[in-house]
Formats: C-alpha cells, structure tokens, sequence
C-alpha cells in the first residue's frame, strides 16, 4: 500500500473525530453517559464513507520464470537400422534428459518422425517413409507462441514431401541437425525411379522408363537388364562418367500373354559397392485381352468431337476412332459403341447398321440436328422441335440410380445449346440431368440412360459439351470430373453383363508404402447404396499360404479395407457380404520395395544447409556438449522472469456500506429510545 494512501486514511480517521467531537462533545452541557456508543457508532459511519471515497488497496508482485522450449525430434525410419545409429539416437536422447542445466533453462519435449510426428519418443524404426518437413511444420504449429529450439537428429535422408531444404527458409524456429549414420560417400549405382504403365493389351507394345545415377569419380560402365517373369525382354550397356552422371533409358516390350507381369530392373553392381538394394526396381502391369473400342460419327467438324475423345481415352482401355456418316459399315464391324453427334438424313444407313447389329449407342443433339429423320429412324424419344434455339443448364436428378454419378458436379457450368421442345422419351429410362432454362426447370430431360440390360444408349439433348471439360478444369485443375462421367456412361452402354449389387475397386500391384486398400460398393435389391451391410475381406497368401479376415469399414459412400500393413507377395481375395449369397474375388501382388533402403549415407551437407537456413549449427553425435553450450550460452534462449502485479482492494464495499447502514441505524433507534430526537 503506498504512504499517501495510509496518511489519507489516518486523516480520514482524524476528520470523523473531529466531527463526532463537534457533534457530541464540544459546548455540550449534558453529560450524558449515551454520548460515547452514540458517537461511536457517528465515528463508525463516517469514517466508512470516507475509507469508501479512498478506496484503499494492496499490489500484489508475482515472479515467475518463463523457459524457452527445447524439442529433440528423433528419426523413426527403416534407415535407421544400425545398432551404432539406433544407439546414438538413443545416447542423445538420455544425455538431454539427464542434464540439469538442460531441464533448469528449458522445457523440454521429445518426438518421434517418419511420416508424421509422434508424441511419443519410443523408437522402433519400422517407418516405411520418412517426412522431415511436414515433422518441421507440426512443431510450428504446436510452439508457435514461445522461444523455441529444435533438434533434428536424423540422416537427412527424406522420401516424403516437400524438400526440407527450401522448407528451412519458411522455417520459423532455428533447426540444430544432428548426423546420424554414415557420412562417407561411397561409389553408388542406383535406379532412381521407374515409370510403367498399369495395363497393357495383348499384342501390343508397352513402354518402360527408367531413370538411373551414378555417384563417384571415374568412367564406369555398367549394364542395365530388364526382366519380364523372370525371362530378359532388354539388356542394354550404359556409361557414366564425372560429367554424364544419369541416364534416362526408354523401351518398349511386347505384351505376349495375359495376366499381372512382374517387371523387374537391375542396374550391374560397381565392384566393392556398399548399397546393392537401390540397383533393383520392381513393378507390374497387366495384359488384358479386351479393349473396347468407340466410333464417333459426325458429319460436322466441333470442339465436342476432341473433348468426347480425349475424355474417353484417359481410360487406357479404350480407343476412339472418328468417322463420316458415309464410312463403310466393314469398317465398324470392330466396334463396341457408337456416338452419333448430331445425326442427319445422311446418317441413316449407319443407323440401320446399329440397328441390325443390336450395337450400343449414345446420341448427342444439338442445334444442327435433322430432328424430322431423327424421330423418323428411331422410336427411343421423340422431340417436338420449334427449330429455335435455346441455351439449357444442367440440373442434376439426384434420384438417378442406374449407376454411381454422385461424384459429378454440374457447379457453374456453362449452358449447352440445343432446339426448344417437348421430349417424349418411350422407353423405360432415368435422367441424370435435368434441363433448366433461365433459371427455371422446365421438367425436360437434358441427359438420359433409356433401354434395359440387353438394350441399352443415352442421349444428350445439347451441343458444346466441350465448355463442361473446360469448366472442370477450371474448377479442379483437372478433367477428372467430367471424364468420369463420360467413362462411367460408355461403360455401362459397352457392358452387356447384368449390373451387379456388389463392385470392387482395387489396383493389381502395390507398393508396400502405398496406400493399398481395396474398396467396395454394395447395393440392396432396389439398387440402393447399403450403409448397414456387414462386409468382409478373406485374404490368402499364395506363397506360404497364409490368410486372414478383415472387415471392411464404411466410409463415405463405400466400403474399405486397409493393406497397407500386409507383408510382400501375392495374394487372392474374396470379398463377401453376411447373409447374402454374393461374393466378389480377385488378385493382386504386394510389391517388396523399401524406399528407406534407397540411401547408404546420411545426407550431412543438405542438413548444413537447413541449419545455416534458420541461422542455426551442425553438430554431429559425439558433439553433443557442445550443442548443450552452445544452446545454454545463446542470449536467445536464457530464461526470462516475467512480473505479474495484482492489485486488490483492501476492503470489500459491501462491507463498508453493511458497517455504515447498521451504524446510523444504532444511532437512530438509541436516540428515539432515549427521548434525544
């Protein structure tokens, strides 16, 4: 409490002296005995409203001291294998633990990494992959608001993310490395990366790309083999040098039998060379015996032709042919689906062929249709046309269940162009878009499935479809949205199977660090999604015949089962759903490849280079007391006393006003009982 305060509060005490002694005491005759309670309780409650008028109060001093953090991130990858690296890791870890000095200037904290960070420090290197910069940006986001340091001890080595590298100059906490492992650099021949399609046809030709390196001094040659099944398809030599240090390789092999084929590449070891695991790569493809194949046929030249087609190829399966109305019907005997844009009376002996040959077909209209033959050589829909053009949005039919087009998006897609009218679709059909003109749906289809599984097309009822491939890109930065949708109708128009109640989805070949996972869509007898079927996965190893069940979880729309955590090999599968007869099998092979055993030596000068980024050091393993003095002497990470002042009235208010009210209120009743009012 400050000196003016208490003297305020001593004159305060003296002023309701002095007025109870004018009041009661001063040229008073009486000597009444009432006079001193009376004028103790007058002193009582003036003394109150003056204390009231002070307000008197007490600063309370907290001291407290504020440490900055100190965080030990620990590479938790297959990299690190050694018994010598596993036991510095560990070294480090107790050493800062155990300092005193440490645990009295900082608040320290230790994690885990190799994908993604973990709270915990416990070690077990079994990380497939290892993500130094997104480790970096989590330790951000968690010690974004005090002084912190980081400590990375790891080999540098990553195969995940962005490159930690040019990450350090958006880093925001100093990074100290510490090198763990080998810094020797050692001769090294290696594939760095290997490119395969996923399918190939039977016949043809598929293409192989290899990208290999070399690192150390001299000429060398070395030879590069590919395998397909075990049988050599390629061998050719290759030269590096200190100047040609890496070498693209391009070949083409010839897809003889059908069936999931192992590729394996092998690039001929230096003499004396220390990693042989990255001088082996290994994928698969599959040849497949079917390819379905497309006509478009169009008497006009328009952009929607180039968009159909490039919408349709990006599924590797199919191939797109383009041709004129007056095209020999010899020519189409190998086709499995038809698209007429816009067709006219020039049209109709083609149409007469799809006809007699029950052929699937999707029709596009539009503004240059001959709507009087059209409706005239078809009896599928039937269009009152006005022969006025108009610009239709789409409008999605949410209620379309043919097949799955809830992923589609119509959003802020252009309008397409074609001839107001009434449609009349005759047959059994459902719409997936629906027609919106000026903002109001005019309850006409826009795009329909019609027919039934032995008869089956679509119709577009508009042009420039071209402007939805553009829009998609637009809005996603690729095609995918509207080439799934063309996909999906040509292959439910190219299928003539019956549509089945449970679908899978899943690749032929996985790598071990992939996201292996097999999907499935499973519908009840109306075709309608099931979101409370029980579904599981029987798995089988057909090596050493090992199996296993997993359940298959639901997740947005479908169902699905993780591989990630199964062992290399192949593998047969049936997918089963609980008390329904249906079942789903297949295959595929779980690839051996362990990216962490690309690298032999730590990569010390990258580390520099993101120490020297965030204006921090390198040190390696048998420097740790100096990283420890290093840290303690820092200026920037000395504890910092923080004041905390709390100030607090000396007396409670409400107790100063109880105090005056009852004092006056004595007074009062004492002075009416005695006859003195």
């Amino acid at each position: 409490m400050q000196i003016a305060t208490v003297l305020l509060i001593i004159l305060s005490a003296i002023i309701a002296l002095a007025i109870v002694f004018y009041q009661y005491f001063y040229k008073t005759k009486r000597n009444n005995t009432l006079y001193i309670p009376l004028g103790l309780l007058r002193f009582l409650a003036i003394f109150s409203c003056l204390l009231l008028l002070i307000n008197p109060k007490f600063t309370k001093t907290d001291y407290t001291l504020e440490k900055a953090n100190l965080v030990l991130l620990l590479d938790n990858s297959s990299s690190i294998d050694s018994e010598t690296e596993k036991a510095q890791l560990t070294t480090l870890l107790e050493t800062l633990q155990s300092n005193k000095e440490v645990q009295d200037n900082f608040r320290f904290g230790s994690f885990g990494f190799g994908q993604f960070l973990n709270a915990s420090d416990s070690l077990s290197h079994a990380e497939k992959t290892t993500n130094i910069s997104r480790a970096l940006s989590s330790v951000n986001d968690i010690y974004s608001a005090g002084i912190t340091a980081v400590i990375l001890a790891t080999d540098g080595n990553q195969t995940l993310g962005e490159d930690y590298e040019y990450f350090g100059g958006k880093q925001q906490l100093p990074v100290y490395p510490i090198v763990i492992g080998d810094t020797t650099r050692y001769s090294d021949l290696r594939i760095d990366q290997l490119n395969i399609n996923k399918y190939a046809f039977l016949k043809n030709r598929f293409p192989v790309e290899i990208y290999s390196s070399y690192q150390g001094e001299g000429n060398i040659n070395s030879f590069l083999t590919i395998t397909m099944d075990g049988q050599t398809v390629h061998r050719e030599q290759l030269r590096f040098d200190n100047t040609t240090t890496s070498r693209i390789t391009n070949t083409l092999i010839t897809a003889s039998t059908v069936g999931i084929k192992e590729i394996k590449v092998n690039i001929s070891a230096l003499e004396n060379e220390k990693n042989l695991a990255n001088n082996v790569r290994e994928s698969a493809i599959e040849v497949i015996d079917e390819k379905t194949n497309i006509a478009i046929i169009s008497e006009v030249l328009h952009p929607d032709i180039g968009a159909l087609k490039k919408a349709i190829e990006s599924n590797e399966q199919r191939s797109v042919d383009i041709y004129y109305p007056g095209t020999s019907v010899k020519d189409l005997e190998e086709t499995d689906l038809f698209i007429l844009y816009q067709p006219g009376r020039s049209f109709r002996t083609v149409m007469q062929y799809i006809k007699d040959k029950g052929a699937a077909k999707f029709t596009i209209t539009g503004a240059r249709t001959d709507w009087r033959f059209l409706n005239e050589v078809q009896n599928s829909f039937i269009k009152n046309s006005f022969n006025q053009t108009e610009e239709v949005f789409p409008l999605q039919n949410a209620g379309f269940g043919i097949f799955d087009a809830s992923s589609f998006s119509v959003e802020d897609f252009p309008p397409l162009e074609g001839f107001l009218g009434e449609i009349l679709i005759t047959k059994s059909h459902d719409v997936i878009l629906e027609q919106q003109v000026k903002g109001i749906a005019i309850d006409e289809p826009l795009l329909s499935i019609i027919g039934n599984e032995n008869e089956r097309e679509a119709v577009l009822f508009g042009e420039n479809i071209w402007k939805w491939r553009a829009q998609s890109y637009r809005n996603n930065k690729d095609f995918k949205n509207f080439d799934d949708l063309i996909s999906r109708i040509v292959l439910y128009l190219s299928s003539n199977a019956p549509k089945s109640r449970l679908t899978l989805d899943y690749q032929n070949t996985f790598q071990e660090i992939g996201e292996a996972s097999i999907s499935a869509s499973y519908f009840d007898e109306t075709f309608v999604f099931d979101n409370n079927a029980s579904i599981s996965l029987m798995l089988k190893n057909t090596e050493n015949g090992a199996s296993r069940e997993i359940p298959m979880l639901l997740m947005n729309g479908y169902y699905k089962a993780d591989l990630s955590n199964l062992p290399p090999g192949p593998y047969n599968f049936t997918v089963k759903v609980a008390n329904e007869n249906i079942t789903k099998s297949g295959n595929f092979k779980m690839l051996d490849f362990d990216v962490e055993k690309q690298f032999f030596s730590s990569d010390y000068e990258k580390l520099q280079r993101l120490a020297n980024a965030t204006n921090a050091e390198l040190f390696f393993p048998n420097e740790v007391e100096n990283l420890i003095d290093n840290l303690l002497a820092s200026p920037q990470f000395v504890p910092t006393q923080k004041s905390n002042q709390n100030v607090v009235s000396l007396v409670d208010f409400r107790l100063l006003l109880g105090i005056i009210i009852a004092s006056l209120a004595a007074e009062w009743f004492i002075r009416k009982y005695n006859g003195l009012i």
